[in-house]
């Protein structure tokens, strides 16, 4: 098993499942902040209508205390230190710099919690990767504007990203523009800030949010390589390789179109620069019209990535005509049920050849350097008597996915980081829960709001250690 000599090792997190001090340091409130925890989460994920409102005595909001990472940093990160991470992605919660997204100057106190954050990195040897807009728009910004429907957001974005770009530009090199761009029309209310106004609007209005975050992106592209040069600048895409349910022609072809949409049109405008010609037909189709301004095309072909990042937890299986009974229970994006893969227990479908096959897409249509900064195995812990925690099924799926990551390397592709997601416990994006577990790290935090959030090291904790040590040999 071969990787990279300078290959970045780490984990990933984002700033509203682990930060906490929801009201603190100036911060306004965001949309994680008004999401609940449990089951009701992915109803308004899901439906369309959502107000936005807060309701303490009926829901809970566990993204209000996260894990306290705000107070808890120092600690943490000494704790990514003795696995020996070489990077740590975590993202800005632009809410934090910005309350309610629209000042013309930012918040102070919010730019000096930062500072802290990449200064406690650098003195552990470890380089930051941040996630600038990771589900974290600010609320008002949301209920004013209509979120990233509104064209607005492009010029708050900027200035956004100008001033974190000036502010931190000797502490971060690697930058990540929007995370997961490319799930936005599944779940619009995440990537784009808004719930639709009503299903037959959804691509309307979310193709739309797209193509301003695609402008905004190129914008931030530009003036990072303007003022911090060097620098890197990368998209996010969450990637599912869509397999045909059979030989099928049909079925092959629906797989392919499905494909087409979801995995390769953001990456294809973040990449090459340019809207792809098979998107033409798709917009003719579900009758969507863009309102693509003078000059959005020509910055869009000068703003184009250096890097592309990916999430990967599962692969997706396509029928053209599928039954509600064939849709797996775990299914985010879609599919039927693949009968040759095994499930985690929350019913995501377990694939680590999927990665091998992803990665090889990506470079083979791009020839751009990759890194996996999500993946990861959410699934119950339990703490023994002792106080250990033998997770060894988290260790069996992610030396699995790093065995994949190796063969796609020796397959030729140029993958130089991975950064496994989740890397201590926090909260679950999809789920609001502190149940799904993630990571290396236990935190005593539990969705019945008990909990002492003392952090306790797991067995795949002391794995990983040995991962990163061996660059990867010791698996």
């Amino acid at each position: 098993m071969t990787f990279p000599k300078n290959f970045l090792w780490g984990g990933a997190t984002a700033a509203n499942q682990l930060e906490g001090a929801y009201l603190e340091g100036g911060k306004g409130l965001n949309l994680a902040d008004v999401l609940p925890g449990g089951k009701v989460r992915l109803n308004l994920l899901s439906q369309a209508g959502f107000d936005f409102e807060m309701d303490t005595e009926k829901y809970h909001y566990p993204n209000h205390e996260g894990i306290d990472f705000y107070h808890r940093y120092k600690e943490d990160i000494a704790l990514f230190a003795e696995m020996g991470f070489k990077v740590f992605r975590m993202s800005i919660a632009w809410s934090r710099i910005f309350p309610n997204g629209d000042e013309l100057e930012p918040n102070e106190e919010g730019l000096a919690f930062y500072d802290r954050v990449f200064d406690e990195l650098h003195k552990h040897g470890i380089e930051p990767l941040v996630t600038i807009a990771h589900y974290e728009t600010p609320l008002h910004l949301i209920k004013e504007y209509g979120g990233w429907k509104n064209r607005k957001l492009v010029e708050f974005f900027e200035r956004y990203v100008r001033v974190i770009f000036n502010r931190y530009k000797d502490k971060v090199k690697y930058w990540l523009t929007f995370n997961e761009i490319n799930g936005a029309t599944h779940m619009p209310l995440f990537g784009l800030g808004f719930s639709p106004t009503s299903e037959e609007t959804r691509l309307q209005e979310s193709f739309q949010g797209l193509h301003h975050q695609f402008v905004a992106s190129a914008k931030a592209v530009q003036l990072g390589h303007e003022i911090i040069p060097g620098s890197q600048i990368g998209c996010m895409l969450i990637y599912a390789p869509v397999y045909a349910f059979d030989s099928n022609p049909e079925n092959v072809l629906y797989a392919q179109q499905e494909a087409r949409i979801f995995n390769n049109f953001c990456g294809d405008v973040h990449v090459r620069g340019e809207y792809p010609s098979f998107i033409n037909r798709y917009f003719k189709e579900n009758g969507i019209e863009l309102n693509i301004q003078d000059g959005d095309l020509e910055l869009i072909k000068e703003g184009t990535v250096d890097f592309i990042s990916l999430s990967y937890y599962m692969s997706r299986t396509e029928k053209k005509n599928k039954t509600p009974e064939e849709i797996g229970e775990g299914n985010l994006i879609g599919g039927v049920k693949n009968p040759y893969l095994k499930a985690s227990d929350w019913g995501w479908e377990i694939d680590p050849v999927g990665l091998r096959i992803a990665l090889n897409e990506l470079y083979g249509r791009y020839q751009k350097p990759l890194m996996v900064v999500e993946n990861g195995l959410g699934a119950y812990d339990k703490v023994e008597e002792d106080g250990s925690i033998n997770d060894d099924y988290r260790i069996e799926y992610l030396r699995d996915h790093i065995k994949a990551m190796s063969e796609a390397i020796e397959d030729g592709v140029d993958l130089i980081g991975y950064t496994s997601w989740g890397c201590i416990d926090l909260v679950s994006a999809s789920s609001g829960q502190y149940a799904k577990r993630y990571g290396y790290i236990y935190v005593d935090k539990h969705d019945d709001g008990s909990g002492t959030l003392e952090r306790r090291r797991k067995k795949s904790f002391y794995w990983y250690k040995d991962v990163i040590a061996s660059n990867g040999e010791k698996l």
